[in-house]
């Protein structure tokens, strides 16, 4: 029975239509990762509305606090799919339960070694950016507390890192369909209810996040004999480490940096006061149920490519690029274009303050509108690190991305300092970003793809 269950929940992505598979498979991802925004905007809008715009400041501008600490090591859950991919289209069961026993193990000692980084340097991350004096002390104490679920918080990421390697995106959905739900109820209980403002909604997440650990824990262990997990085979196997962190890390650092860039552009941002923080924090939420359809079609960009080319099926990961790249492109501008337009609609969720509801328009037009253009390197990226290539993307994401925003904040937007030039470096660092990746696929896919 477990078997039988197992296999319904694989995907076959070596034959047949590729299209509607991308669909299927990035779908579900996209529907959980906002879901998941969804249920984290819950925090932004209760605080906003029952606390105070400063609880909404302190709750909203942790985000890139929050990426810097976790990027590396969502960089090696996604090194994890990858491998485990890889060993799917080939074939190599032994290899897959090494890898799956491996990674799991890793989950664990990364959110265990993220929850006491997180206690040490939040405050002093926080002064460092000139968190303003009015939101500091709220901001320190939801991050202390939010760290606290970083075991939970790995343990899903890089559980549901596995079951994407066979093409199962659902049961993540479910996971946090369930623990999202439990977050949005406790955020309302104990902010409207116990009156805990910023504590409250942050022992929420922590309580959901432990929901969706022992949730995919549980499908982990009913899995199908390849990729069933058993802790008493709990053990890194070395061989399956290095390839796991020769994807993940490169892909990581990238992230690590990216959130550098994005601690610098927050930094600027804060000088403008909390209205502008707290104004950006709701402009940026709605960022971030864009770029989830583009990371939904990146997963199944990277799971697919990873397994043709394990299969040595090189057509098949043309056709992938190429279908991803237009899912993606063509479903975040739809998205964003219904947010820009309705913008005043969508902002007042958040907020009634007229000071904050400007600068989240200003975000809003000369960001959101323009996040489709993210698709360029993003899918890209991703079918190289699909092809073993994981340096590559990482080194040019760094330097079209990060050093580029960091020069623009330092010469652009000091010389015409304004929010609306901070906000312009994000459209023009993806134009800048795609473009050489873009160029680099095409040399590697030229250099690997022996053309028949």
């Amino acid at each position: 029975m477990k078997k039988s269950k197992g296999i319904s929940n694989q995907m076959d992505m070596l034959n047949g239509s590729i299209f509607d598979k991308i669909l299927l498979f990035a779908l579900p991802l996209a529907i959980s990762s906002i879901l998941q925004q969804l249920f984290n905007s819950v925090d932004v809008a209760v605080v906003g509305r029952f606390a105070s715009s400063e609880a909404l400041a302190a709750v909203g501008s942790n985000s890139s606090v929050i990426s810097l600490l976790i990027n590396l090591f969502v960089g090696i859950s996604v090194g994890a799919n990858v491998v485990i991919a890889n060993y799917i289209g080939q074939g190599k069961t032994e290899k897959i339960q090494d890898a799956v026993h491996t990674v799991m193990i890793v989950s664990l000692i990364s959110g265990v070694f993220l929850l006491v980084l997180g206690l040490m340097i939040a405050r002093p991350i926080l002064e460092i950016m000139g968190t303003p004096e009015n939101v500091i002390d709220l901001a320190v104490l939801y991050l202390h507390i939010y760290f606290l679920g970083m075991p939970f918080l790995m343990i899903y990421n890089f559980g549901a890192a596995v079951l994407r390697s066979k093409g199962d995106t659902k049961r993540p959905l479910y996971c946090l369909i369930i623990s999202g739900v439990i977050n949005a109820c406790l955020n309302l209980l104990f902010v409207i209810v116990f009156k805990l403002s910023v504590a409250g909604v942050a022992i929420a997440t922590v309580i959901a996040d432990g929901v969706s650990a022992v949730l995919i824990i549980y499908f982990l262990m009913n899995e199908e004999e390849t990729i069933r997990l058993r802790l008493n085979k709990l053990k890194i196997k070395k061989s399956e480490l290095i390839k796991v962190i020769k994807i993940g890390v490169p892909a990581g650092l990238q992230g690590v940096v990216f959130s550098v860039s994005n601690v610098c552009i927050q930094t600027a941002i804060n000088s403008f006061g909390s209205d502008a923080v707290a104004g950006s924090a709701t402009g940026l939420n709605f960022e971030y149920f864009t770029y989830f359809t583009i990371s939904a079609f990146v997963q199944a960009a990277v799971t697919f490519t990873s397994q043709n080319y394990g299969a040595r099926n090189f057509k098949r990961c043309k056709k992938i690029f190429v279908y991803s790249m237009i899912s993606s492109v063509v479903i975040c501008g739809l998205m964003s274009a219904i947010f820009v337009v309705l913008r005043d609609f969508f902002a007042e969720i958040y907020t009634t303050d007229k000071a904050v509801l400007e600068y989240a328009s200003i975000r809003m037009v000369h960001v959101l509108l323009f996040e489709c253009l993210a698709s360029s390197y993003e899918i890209g990226g991703a079918a190289l690190r699909g092809l073993g290539y994981s340096m590559t993307p990482a080194v040019l994401t760094v330097l079209g991305s990060c050093v580029f925003r960091l020069i623009w904040i330092y010469t652009v937007f000091n010389k015409f300092r304004s929010f609306e030039m901070l906000m312009n470096v994000y459209p023009v660092s993806w134009v800048i970003t795609g473009i050489a990746v873009l160029i680099a696929y095409a040399i590697v896919r030229k250099k690997l793809f022996k053309e028949t």
